[in-house]
């Protein structure tokens, strides 16, 4: 549908900008679709012209992600303007491609893009874990106990310490080298498992933090989307409840619904104020048990992948209000609908799997999907024929390795991998043209 109430300025397009390689992104498919039917000309960079975002029909013209790590990410972007033929919103849609932008790219892309305003450094200080330990003491915001180890010594009093099972994470996730194998954030259970883990800063690219992990219980994890306009000024958000995860308890949104938390958008509002964030933020908070206080696990500078969950009745979200504000038009106050549900399919099954009870509690709620809808289906079936073929991909892999090791005889145990020391936090924020960026969970 077009929106009618405050419409967009459909003369200006916009470009989804993404430097990880993720074909199943369903945030950019919810950015598109958003834009798409208000009237916007939408462009984004894809992994396959087949891939569930360049099936949509709200895409104006697919891009493609360059594999090359080098890329030179400036040249790339002033390209893709000259191909759109006049200034675009540019809208990051991964921590990678915000950092860039926050790291000076976007002083020499505003003739050709229309950008936030953003204070320099806000973004790196928020979106690296270090760091946001750090302005989580200097704004009185909870926060999880956080070690930052320096040494097998430190890493395993920092279990003693902590206490087990704890959380670590690397403090730039961004900058984990493709196909390592390291997720962004691990459920760690043993101190065998941390010092391993230790053992990769060198190849991590980061340091490892060590944080306790908060004891919530069901329906602990909490989240809140916002847009913020020039110097951390509130326009539009919403807080959620994250009812469903995959892996269950420690990993992305399956299933997630609109509640709303006081407590949790205060200190959003309270954190893009201190930094004078202008644009996206999605925040992920944890509620501890004993205490009942909402503690600060995660910033990310740009739309979470579930931001269409809070969606009014007009039609706007995030998106569209940050599309709005860079236009220089007003962005019209929302109308919250809580208990509005998100649902990513492909999560929402297997976590729904392993949890029936709990889905059944959530039945009879407004739903926005992340895959179907019913004005543009094609993305939904290149995603269900995708995460098919690679189950099955997957399957057979595992079973040729099963078959190959009941062949071969045991080996001797091998010696533990050298430790080796976590790397200094440099005073800048590195940000390589494509690097990937997995789904973390959260505590």
């Amino acid at each position: 549908m077009i929106w009618g109430m405050s419409p967009l300025d459909t003369r200006v397009p916009a470009l989804l900008l993404r430097l990880d390689h993720h074909p199943f992104h369903h945030g950019s498919l919810g950015a598109v679709r958003s834009l798409g039917r208000a009237g916007v000309e939408v462009h984004a960079f894809v992994e396959s012209p087949r891939g569930p975002l360049a099936r949509s029909r709200y895409l104006h013209r697919a891009h493609p992600i360059p594999g090359a790590a080098d890329i030179d990410v400036e040249r790339l972007l002033l390209r893709t303007a000259e191909r759109i033929g006049r200034p675009a919103v540019l809208l990051p849609m991964d921590d990678a491609g915000a950092l860039a932008l926050a790291s000076g790219l976007a002083d020499r892309l505003r003739g050709a893009y229309l950008l936030p305003g953003t204070t320099p450094g806000a973004v790196e200080r928020a979106a690296d874990k270090e760091r946001l330990a750090g302005l989580c003491a200097e704004l009185g915001l909870p926060h999880p106990a956080t070690v930052v180890p320096d040494g097998p010594q430190e890493v395993a009093a920092a279990v003693r310490e902590l206490g087990l099972p704890l959380i670590a994470k690397w403090s730039r996730p961004w900058l984990l080298p493709k196909d390592s194998g390291l997720r962004s954030a691990t459920v760690i259970t043993s101190a065998g498992q941390a010092l391993r883990l230790y053992a990769a800063s060198a190849r991590a690219g980061s340091r490892l933090l060590l944080q306790r992990r908060l004891a919530g219980g069901r329906n602990a994890d909490w989240f809140f989307h916002g847009c913020f306009g020039r110097g951390g000024v509130p326009l539009y958000g919403g807080t959620g409840r994250k009812d469903l995860s995959w892996p269950l308890g420690a990993g992305a949104t399956a299933v997630g619904s609109w509640r709303e938390n006081p407590e949790v958008a205060a200190a959003a509002r309270r954190l893009a104020a201190h930094l004078g964030h202008h644009g996206i933020l999605d925040l992920d908070f944890r509620r501890e048990a004993g205490s009942g206080a909402y503690h600060l696990l995660d910033v990310n500078p740009r739309p979470g992948a579930q931001f269409r969950l809070f969606t009014d009745p007009s039609g706007l979200d995030v998106v569209r209000a940050l599309h709005l504000d860079l236009t220089g038009r007003r962005v019209p106050v929302g109308r919250a609908v809580p208990g509005r549900m998100f649902v990513a399919e492909n999560y929402g099954l297997l976590a729904a799997l392993t949890a029936p009870a709990r889905v059944a509690a959530l039945r009879g709620r407004p739903v926005e999907t992340a895959w179907f809808a019913a004005d543009d289906p094609a993305p939904f079936a290149a995603m269900a024929g995708g995460w098919t073929a690679r189950a099955a991909r997957k399957g057979w892999e595992r079973a040729r390795s099963l078959s190959s090791s009941s062949r071969s005889p045991s080996p001797h145990p091998s010696a533990p991998a050298p430790l080796s020391r976590a790397i200094p936090a440099p005073a800048t924020v590195p940000v390589p043209a494509s690097s990937p960026l997995p789904p973390h969970p959260t505590q």
